[in-house]
């Protein structure tokens, strides 16, 4: 057997996976990040950890047999995440996530200050990286910043504690804007740029390679076998692709979770950070891939759920009924500010146009609509920088909605496949580096294309609509920008 887990924005997502790749039995422990200001969102690692704990105890609950013949463990995690730890390994503060805006100034300095390293990291720098980050503590928390010996993600905080060994993969050290993508090492001049030290970067890891194996007292506690093998891992996008088996260059998928990307694989690396691309290295060896990285997904409909008073299925429910397209109703989904292709933390969610025959499924259909709005955007910041894939997979919590994959493809012009597993696509992806970890096996041995579960063509006169409502989409953006920044 082999263990993915996934600690994602939401909650952690564990999978058991057998030796002819089947899942097994799955487990998700569920958590919010705190935002102790506006703009803000953070969380102490130890929600992590106890959730991991959760999981497995769910699967031990689950499949006692399965979880006793685990060979190896995998990682996949959110990315970007600063979780600063001091010389004993415990948390200096609660890790800075990846939809946290309080760089926002030091993102901007280091955009003016070192223009010629975007092209070189794989992306201009925004807040949500780590090292805009780093330089945001070193000015306003300079005696949390004194006690740092290392800087993890959040999926190497988990693998440390089951192996008692500091280290990251390339994929998510791609994350932290302090990578040389092409060169697949860190950055002195990035390092040195945001303010941090070199002592603080661990060592690099590709995905599939082992980073050590649990050790008998994290084994003991979780249940697992004594000297399984961990792998590195990586960050969700790259291995939510391993998961689907999209691996091989022109190969897409859109991930529609809290947030969504749209990404593609290449087998080079291409840089083009001025159409707000992120260019990044895989988690498997001589791979890359280009992405686009919106901040809000999936997690807009639960926001809406939340102020409603109606959960996010209840309101998918409602809004699928009679739906023809979009209407007056119009929702920015900036919740959490913007990356592609706005670079604007700023950037806030509106619901314009409401009127006293907006109805509750009105609201669900715009917020839904809204998002698939910034898949639009996304595909042309790809396109642009030639990455212009005709179709994608779709993975997460929203490929469950027939809706919001038939609103995607008519917004994007992709034709949408959404994948068996692709709700678990991280973890699953994460239980097959564990395996490439354990066999040495090479990835096109075991990454092997998910099944296709139905596949979505754009709808012409669906289409149509989604381009006029994008006029109105970007106009009410640009008539609203300079009011965000009052």
């Amino acid at each position: 057997m082999y263990l993915g887990l996934d600690c994602g924005t939401s909650g952690l997502k564990a999978l058991l996976v057998d030796e002819a790749g089947a899942p097994v039995a799955g487990a998700t422990r569920a958590y919010s990040p705190d935002r102790p200001r506006p703009g803000w969102s953070e969380q102490d690692p130890e929600v992590w950890r106890a959730a991991m704990a959760g999981a497995i105890a769910d699967l031990d609950a689950r499949a006692p047999k399965a979880i006793g013949a685990v060979k190896a463990i995998g990682f996949s995690g959110q990315m970007h995440g600063a979780v600063v730890l001091d010389r004993s390994d415990r948390a200096v503060r609660p890790a800075i996530l990846h939809n946290d805006g309080r760089a926002h100034e030091e993102a901007a300095e280091l955009a003016r200050e070192f223009p010629d390293l975007a092209r070189v990291v794989g992306v201009k720098p925004m807040p949500g990286f780590t090292g805009p980050k780093l330089l945001w503590l070193a000015r306003h928390e300079p005696e949390r910043r004194a006690q740092i010996a290392s800087v993890l993600a959040p999926k190497d905080y988990l693998r440390l504690a089951l192996t008692g060994e500091r280290a990251t993969d390339m994929s998510d050290a791609a994350g932290s804007w302090l990578l040389d993508e092409a060169a697949r090492a860190w950055s002195a001049e990035a390092i040195a740029a945001c303010g941090a030290e070199a002592a603080w970067a661990p060592p690099l890891l590709e995905g599939a390679a082992a980073a050590g194996t649990i050790r008998a007292p994290a084994a003991v506690e979780l249940g697992l076998p004594k000297g399984a093998i961990v792998a590195a891992g990586g960050g969700d996008a790259a291995v939510g692709a391993v998961g689907l088996g999209a691996i091989a260059p022109g190969e897409a998928f859109i991930s529609l979770g809290t947030a969504c990307q749209l990404i593609v694989a290449t087998d080079r690396y291409l840089s083009a950070p001025d159409r707000l691309v992120h260019s990044f290295a895989h988690a498997l060896p001589g791979r890359w891939y280009a992405m686009a990285a919106m901040l809000n997904g999936a997690g807009a409909l639960a926001f809406a759920g939340r102020l409603i008073g109606a959960s996010p299925e209840t309101l998918e429910h409602e809004a699928s009924e009679g739906y023809a397209g979009p209407g007056a109703l119009l929702f920015l989904p900036y919740l959490s500010g913007e990356r592609t292709p706005l670079d604007d933390p700023y950037a806030r969610g509106v619901l314009f146009g409401l009127s006293e025959t907006t109805s509750r499924a009105d609201v669900a259909r715009a917020v839904m609509e809204g998002v698939a709005l910034t898949l639009a955007e996304a595909r042309d910041c790809l396109s642009a920088a030639g990455a212009a894939p005709v179709k994608a997979g779709l993975i997460g919590g929203g490929a469950k909605s027939a809706l919001w994959t038939r609103m995607v493809a008519a917004a994007t012009g992709f034709t949408i496949l959404r994948m068996k597993g692709g709700e678990t696509g991280a973890a699953f992806g994460a239980a097959r580096l564990a395996r490439m970890a354990a066999t040495g096996e090479p990835a096109e041995a075991v990454c092997a294309p998910a099944e296709i579960l139905d596949a979505m063509q754009p709808d012409a006169a669906l289409a149509g609509a989604f381009a006029t409502q994008r006029r109105r989409f970007t106009a009410l953006y640009g008539a609203l920008k300079a009011e965000f920044r009052r």
